[in-house]
């Protein structure tokens, strides 16, 4: 029997419509393919994403940076010396982009300029790390990527 090239079109359109419908199907339902958005209020946060410029420029400004250190009890993120001694309100939040379920939030208690991030809450890994705090009414927005 020999096959015409009408139906060698049809049989390709059959193919590649299954191969389509085989690669949508495997991407919805695999879990492995299963990517969460940063965060459920994104669009909350875009509204307030240049007051986030603003903290970061004020923070550029200080002319110090922030240093963080791994040591045998967690993360030490010292503060800059501007700072010594100074109340602190504020909050250090680290994304696990691999899992949203490790990321966590802890409120700025600071002791000689610095804080410590215990480290049963930490894995090995790629971690973002954002502190933003607030000092005699100015916003100061801290952005890095680490590795753990």
């Amino acid at each position: 029997m020999k096959i015409g090239w009408g139906t060698g079109i049809v049989i390709a359109i059959v193919a590649f419509m299954s191969f389509i419908l085989y690669l949508v199907i495997t991407m919805s339902t695999d879990h492995n393919f299963s990517h969460d958005l940063v965060t459920e209020q994104y669009y909350q946060q875009e509204l307030a994403y240049q007051d986030e410029i603003d903290a970061e420029k004020n923070f550029k400004n200080l002319g110090e940076e922030i240093s963080i250190q791994k040591n045998n009890e967690g993360l030490k993120i010292k503060f800059p010396n501007k700072f010594l001694n100074e109340k602190l309100e504020g909050k250090v939040f680290l994304y696990r982009p691999s899992n949203k379920q490790l990321d966590f939030e802890i409120p700025i208690s600071t002791s000689d300029t610095y804080l410590l991030v215990p480290e049963q809450r930490l894995l090995d890994g790629r971690w973002n790390i954002k502190i933003a705090w607030k000092h005699k009414n100015t916003d100061y927005l801290f952005k890095k990527e680490l590795i753990y």
